[in-house]
Order: structure tokens, then C-alpha cells, then sequence
């Protein structure tokens, strides 16, 4: 299911042409977002959503996401992580799991600068531990118009995650992750190349050799493991203080079920865990057709259309 839906041939012709903008999150950082805002916006809800690992505001599930958000009613933001979605420019750092600052800052800057009353995120995968590492990082701080929260089937333990890589099984999800990452800092290093360094790169095989080498040098960790445990969204899922939804398939390939069967989620009346037997990595294809075929995209929209609907009564 997870490579069918990677090739799935998909077309959204209800969604409008988007408005590009760009977010500084950080002094000399900039993320880009492409924007579909629905007349007198302010009086809609606004979906922003973060995709995964080596994906960009075009992938197939943020447009689909996107496409059912902007019918439904919400104002829609399609997010790049920092250097995805030909972004590189925009800052001379690497983008990793940790920076729940950057989707942070954005919220943010929707709520603050734009008056936006009633936001909320949606991340996939890396994106969605991204989301909850945020959501928990609030606390009891976030501001009112931040409304909810929903993760895809995080990687909210990454050391488990890059060792589910390892696996011979999943040689070719490794595979691709580490050439599209290889190909990136490549491009990286001829746009900054006073700031990075190649060596080793060429050996590299797997996510974790390139976080080891990498992601850790140039992000300010001792190492992949000082990486994963820092960077892991699983340690603040007990300070979510908004509703949150997380939807986690029982045969993903990628990210471990494990991860979803502690106290911590069960234990937080905040969260509700969907975890349907089948699903793949991010893909959730049902046998029905139209909005649904695409399952997991529904429920995003369903989630916060309820949460939305419920702050207005």
C-alpha cells in the first residue's frame, strides 16, 4: 500500500492556484508556504500542513489533504520543511526532526500577524513528530486560536525507526531516503560550500550513517543517538494540552506500532490514537471511492472540521 499510493497517478483540480509566502523562523531562516485563501479568510478555519522526510508542499497526500481541506471550508497552507521544495536558498542550515521551532514560528505568525482565529497543523511521518514534539513543547502556552493538532503516522521514536530501516525487508524505503538525502546535501554544499563538507558521504548506506555523520555535525548533536533522543516527539506527548489526533496503520513498514501502545497516549485525554489494522507508511488507501479513497486524508479534515465546529457552539 505504501508504494502504491508513492505512484498513485493523482490530479486535484478542485484545488485553486495557491499564493506563495515565505516565513522567517529563525534570523537568517526562511521556509516557504504555499497558500490557498478563502474569501474573507479570516472568518474560515486555516489547516497548515508538513510533509515528511524528503517530500515537499507537493506531495501527493498535502495536495490531496490540501484539495479536501479547501472544500470543506478551511484556508490552507501547504508547508516546506527548510531546504525541501527547491528551498535550499533560503538558508545555509540543514533541515532535521528537532525543528519544531520552524512550524512553531509559522503558527505563530498566522495567529499573530494574520489574526487568525482558529488554526491548526497537520503534519506526516517526520512532519508528524514535528507536530507533536510542537504540541507538547506548548503545553499549556499555546495560544487560543491554535485549535488542534494531527499526526500521520509519526516517527515519534526515531531510534526505532532508523533501525525498522535497517531491516533487509525495507531495503528499499532505506534505499530511497538516503539518494534523495545524498543528492540534497550535495546541492547544499555548491550553494554554501564554505559551510559544508562531503567527506564520507559517497559510503554512506544508511539514514542513520547520514544522521550520524550529518545531520548530528552540522545540527549541533554529539552524534545519530544524541540526534534520536533529543528529537523524538514520544517525550512530550504527555504535555499536549490541545486535541490531537494521531492515526498510526498496524503494518507500517517505516514506523514501529510500538511506538503508539504506551500509557502516555492512552493516558492523555487530549489525544485520540486511530490505528487501523492496514494503512502503510503515510498511504491509507480504502476501497472507497471519491474523498475517501484516500482514508487518512479525510480524517485530518473530518478531525478538525469537528474540533472547528465545536469552538463555534
Amino acid at each position: 500500500m505504501t508504494l502504491a499510493s508513492t505512484f498513485w497517478q493523482r490530479k486535484f483540480p478542485r484545488l485553486p492556484a495557491s499564493v506563495t509566502r515565505q516565513f522567517e523562523v529563525e534570523a537568517g531562516s526562511k521556509v516557504r508556504g504555499e497558500c490557498h485563501w478563502q474569501q474573507n479568510l479570516h472568518v474560515h478555519p486555516t489547516l497548515v500542513l508538513l510533509h515528511g522526510l524528503e517530500g515537499s508542499s507537493e506531495s501527493g497526500y498535502i495536495l490531496g489533504t490540501a484539495e479536501k481541506a479547501w472544500l470543506a471550508g478551511f484556508n490552507v497552507v501547504r508547508l516546506n520543511q527548510r531546504n525541501c521544495g527547491d528551498t535550499e536558498h533560503l538558508t545555509e542550515t540543514l533541515y532535521h526532526s528537532g525543528l519544531s521551532g520552524d512550524i512553531r514560528a509559522v503558527l505563530l505568525e498566522l495567529v499573530g500577524r494574520d489574526v487568525l482565529t482558529a488554526v491548526f497543523a497537520a503534519g506526516f511521518s517526520m512532519g508528524g513528530n514535528l507536530v507533536l514534539k510542537m504540541a507538547g513543547e506548548f503545553g499549556d502556552s499555546a495560544p487560543a486560536a491554535l485549535r488542534g493538532f494531527v499526526a500521520i503516522a509519526p516517527s515519534m521514536d526515531l531510534a526505532s525507526c532508523a533501525a525498522r530501516l535497517e531491516e533487509p525487508a525495507n531495503f528499499l524505503y532505506e534505499w530511497h531516503f538516503v539518494r534523495r538525502l545524498k543528492r540534497r546535501m550535495r546541492h547544499k554544499s555548491t550553494l554554501f560550500p564554505k559551510q559544508y563538507a562531503l567527506n564520507g558521504l559517497r559510503a554512506i548506506r544508511t539514514v542513520r550513517e547520514f544522521d550520524d555523520r550529518f545531520t548530528a555535525r552540522y545540527c549541533g548533536f554529539r552524534d545519530a543517538a544524541d540526534y534520536y533522543l533529543k528529537s523524538s516527539a514520544a517525550q512530550f506527548l504527555s504535555a499536549i494540552r490541545r486535541p490531537t489526533l494521531i492515526v498510526a496503520a498496524q503494518d507500517d513498514p517505516v514506523v514501529p506500532f510500538a511506538a503508539f501502545e504506551n500509557a502516555t497516549i492512552r493516558d492523555n485525554p487530549q489525544i485520540t490514537l486511530l490505528t487501523p489494522a492496514h494503512g502503510g507508511h503515510c498511504a491509507f488507501i480504502s476501497d472507497e471511492t471519491d474523498d475517501e479513497r484516500f482514508w487518512c486524508e479525510a480524517r485530518i479534515v473530518e478531525f478538525c472540521k469537528e474540533r472547528a465546529a465545536e469552538d463555534r457552539g
